[in-house]
């Protein structure tokens, strides 16, 4: 038992004696209702890679118990539907992503009260074809020069302009329309890479030295539409830049949130381990007051 349960139990005994005492009775105690809390969201909102997995998942989803709205649920007591899911895209907020797996809002009504995301990411490919890409193209010149950049230029952050960014705010609109008396939370994507090459990351994350602030800049272009995406629907934007600075996949263990191409802990690379999870959900509970 803590020593803060210990305590409350005490100061209730005395409490209840002192009313006995003067004869009155005690008003009966009335706990909150638990928040109806509905968790929507790609591989970083699945924890994808993190075990336990969730048994109530498809095995598709790759869904981890670990991942953060399980931890916002744990400290906040909100009672969780979860149906987040590895490689979700907004798209899948309104169709089936596999089979057995329904549209992510068919989670949503109209006494939802809460609702979590990180979305965006997998739309067109974008993002996960950039670090395959940038990846592949480190490995040829051995991390020197900026060959992704110089291949790809402004391609992948035209595509985030054309369609994610009109993409994110048709999901959130969708998402609000199903659930219109619930507050709704966005989630930045956490620094995968960080802000200047480190030569001795090469090994765990290929990317030649020019293309580290190449990818970074896509991040934060990423990041900008998700924020103006919120800002656009009303939602909240929890901005994970400054927290997750020094945390990229570059990091030693206990220090990184993202598991590096080669030789993290993760069973799915470039994704969140289970402190990212924590941090993420930390981040979320602080911009929601909760």
């Amino acid at each position: 038992m803590s020593m803060r349960v210990l305590v409350r139990g005490l100061a209730a005994i005395a409490a209840a004696a002192g009313t006995a005492a003067l004869g009155l009775t005690a008003p009966p105690a009335h706990a909150a209702s638990p928040v109806p809390y509905v968790a929507l969201g790609d591989s970083y909102s699945a924890g994808s890679g993190i075990l336990p997995l969730d048994p109530d998942a498809s095995p598709l989803c790759a869904r981890s118990t670990a991942d953060y709205p399980h931890v916002i649920a744990a400290r906040t007591g909100a009672q969780l539907t979860d149906v987040t899911c590895g490689g979700a895209e907004t798209k899948d907020f309104t169709g089936s992503q596999y089979p057995g797996v329904g549209p992510q809002i068919d989670a949503l009504s109209g006494s939802t009260k809460l609702v979590t995301m990180t979305i965006g990411g997998n739309d067109n490919n974008t993002f996960i074809d950039a670090i395959l890409a940038c990846g592949s193209a480190g490995a040829a010149t051995l991390g020197l020069g900026h060959p992704c950049a110089s291949l790809y230029g402004s391609s992948f952050d035209d595509t985030i302009d054309s369609s994610t960014y009109p993409a994110l705010v048709g999901a959130l609109a969708a998402v609000r329309a199903k659930a219109p008396n619930a507050r709704v939370a966005i989630l930045g994507y956490p620094w995968i890479l960080p802000a200047t090459a480190d030569p001795s990351c090469f090994a765990k994350m290929p990317i030649a030295s020019g293309d580290v602030p190449y990818l970074r800049d896509l991040q934060t272009h990423l990041n900008s539409a998700v924020r103006r995406a919120a800002a656009a629907t009303g939602a909240t934007y929890v901005d994970l830049s400054a927290a997750s600075e020094g945390h990229d996949a570059c990091q030693a263990v206990g220090t990184r949130w993202i598991e590096p191409v080669l030789f993290g802990t993760n069973f799915v690379p470039v994704h969140p381990n289970a402190m990212g999870e924590s941090q993420m959900a930390g981040r979320a509970i602080a911009a929601l007051g909760l």
